[in-house]
């Protein structure tokens, strides 16, 4: 063994290099010791992992033409404790994990479920306790219609009989994981095909012209609860957020004719109302007018009848004062008489004793100085 140095090697004849696993000489001849070097050290730890795994060491047996038995590297405490550090090392990898704010984590315990992660750092020894991260938060949809899939899931059947080809969006997330991975096997499907039941479930029920005009906002809310509902009752773990009625409108082979239909249908109303305003005017004016003439009628009826009662009441005192005094009231209602009489005619006063028994007395009109004179022609 003496010259021959180093602490892997036995002594041969002539020898000055050792034989160690991995690699050759950490002396040179003819000097002292010295120090390994990295590649050696690499090789050495490569050689001892593989005796750790089972393998051997992968340098030559024994000194240079020797026949001694297999030299390998020595399994030591140190090493031990690299190898159960290392296996913590990868447990606390597998067993730690994070959930964001967006998120939340199923915890399973042997495969059944245990308890909901928290945001943050969450602790899950692995493997008896297993975690599934899912994003609860962010928006998903699902697009339904013949413009969206390029089938006919769009083409649906009112409740006038008519067919209307419909658009939509479906808009969901996650508010309960441990029913979303555990009670629907394709939750995309499942939404699609509850939605598009839903959607032929609600237009059956409406006539065609709401559907293209008025009704859209209300479909949709109707389509957002009903959807909604029957999730719920699957048991789902899904959250309807809100659904967009994109389009609806005939179908392209007929939407042509739709529109002309839709024109003449408008030229229509068009011409009712004009022909209802003017029924409206006629008619108004017609009331008006029949009120009029009854208030007129109403008027003259009561003036004739006014009247009537005021010359009889005349008439009665009259008689009362006739009665009284003959005379006196027979020469008062002939003077009376005439001056009533005589206050509407021309007249000319003629004295029989003045020239002769033919005079003209002077009469003055008074009442004929308030009028205008006829303007007469210029000269």
């Amino acid at each position: 063994m003496a010259g021959s140095g180093g602490p892997w090697g036995g002594g041969g004849s002539g020898g000055d290099d050792d034989d160690r696993p991995g690699g050759r000489g950490g002396r040179r001849p003819g000097d002292g010791p010295q120090i390994p070097e990295i590649d050696e050290i690499v090789r050495k730890g490569t050689e001892q992992l593989k005796v750790l795994m089972g393998g051997r060491g992968g340098g030559p047996r024994g000194p240079r033409g020797g026949g001694g038995g297999p030299s390998g590297p020595k399994l030591t405490g140190g090493t031990l404790g690299l190898i159960a550090l290392g296996a913590l090392l990868a447990w606390a990898f597998a067993s730690f994990y994070t959930v964001k704010p967006e998120e939340q984590s199923v915890e399973l315990f042997l495969g059944k479920f245990s308890s909901i992660g928290e945001p943050g750092l969450n602790f899950a020894p692995w493997p008896v306790v297993r975690a599934i991260v899912v994003p609860v938060t962010p928006e998903r949809t699902e697009d339904i219609g013949v413009g969206k899939g390029g089938a006919d899931s769009g083409l649906m059947l009112t409740g006038d009989e008519n067919i209307v080809d419909i658009d939509f969006q479906v808009v969901w997330n996650i508010n309960d994981p441990t029913e979303y991975l555990f009670n629907l096997r394709d939750p995309e499907l499942t939404i699609r095909a509850v939605a598009e039941a839903s959607m032929r479930e609600i237009i059956a029920q409406s006539p065609l012209a709401p559907i293209l005009n008025r009704d859209r906002g209300i479909i949709a809310e109707r389509l957002k609860d009903l959807i909604q509902s029957t999730l719920d009752s699957y048991n789902s773990g899904l959250n309807i957020v809100r659904v967009n009625f994109d389009r609806a409108d005939p179908p392209r082979e007929v939407i042509d004719a739709f529109k002309n239909v839709q024109s003449a249908e408008q030229q229509r109303d068009r011409l009712q109302k004009e022909a209802d305003a003017y029924a409206n005017t006629v008619l108004a004016a017609a009331r008006g007018q029949s009120a009029q003439v009854l208030e007129e009628a109403e008027g003259y009826r009561a003036q004739v009848v006014n009247q009537a009662e005021g010359e009889a009441s005349r008439f009665s005192a009259v008689l009362e004062e006739y009665r009284k005094a003959p005379d006196v009231t027979r020469k008062r209602l002939y003077l009376e008489t005439l001056e009533e009489v005589l206050s509407r005619v021309d007249k000319v006063i003629i004295d029989e004793k003045a020239q002769g028994g033919q005079g003209v007395v002077p009469y003055l009109p008074l009442n004929e100085l308030g009028r205008k004179p006829a303007t007469g022609g210029t000269n």
